[in-house]
């Protein structure tokens, strides 16, 4: 930081590209699922892959909700 640079809080500054946000969640989430066919036995890890993959999949529904009602 240079000395002549103003200090902002983290509300001030451009919020990132949305539009890419959520296309990296469906990729993680569609990338997670694909992660189920392989030869392991357990079926731990099969539960917290579907579980990671269904919140990224509801944080996507819950933002389309709800830029679909105007909110943001």
């Amino acid at each position: 930081m240079s000395e002549h640079e103003p200090v902002t809080s983290p509300d001030q500054h451009k919020p990132g590209n949305p539009r890419a946000a959520r296309i990296g969640a469906g990729v993680s989430a569609v990338i997670l699922l694909t992660m189920l066919v392989g030869n392991h036995r357990g079926h731990v890890e099969d539960i917290f892959i579907i579980v990671s993959a269904g919140v990224l999949i509801l944080a996507l529904v819950g933002d389309w909700v709800l830029r679909r009602n105007g909110l943001r």
